[in-house]
């Protein structure tokens, strides 16, 4: 459960990281945090997300043809994503730093 909590915590900062450089659709970036994160991660957790983001002017979408079946909604970061993405990663490498030295006096 504690894993799965601290997944779904940085998981903003894991999205905005892999739309900022390669916009995509929301089921191949499922896979990709799938593959990444574990299998745990579910499109009830995904979708919500991307739509906050959007609303938030974080991410953009667009509709692209499929080669096979239905349009595909495009997620894209937006210049604000890409600000909240900086703050984000800041804000873990901080983290991870305290984290780390607290742990070397604990080990």
């Amino acid at each position: 459960m504690a894993e799965s909590q601290m997944r779904k915590g940085v998981l903003e900062l894991v999205v905005l990281a892999t739309l900022k450089d390669q916009p995509t659709y929301g089921g191949a970036l499922l896979e990709t945090l799938t593959e990444t994160l574990g299998s745990d991660l579910s499109s009830g957790t995904l979708y919500p997300l991307l739509a906050r983001l959007r609303k938030t002017g974080m991410l953009e979408t667009h509709w692209e043809e499929s080669p096979v079946g239905p349009p595909r909604k495009v997620y894209r970061v937006t210049d604000r994503g890409s600000a909240r993405f900086k703050d984000l990663q800041s804000e873990w490498s901080a983290l991870v730093g305290a984290v780390s030295t607290a742990l070397k006096g604990l080990l």
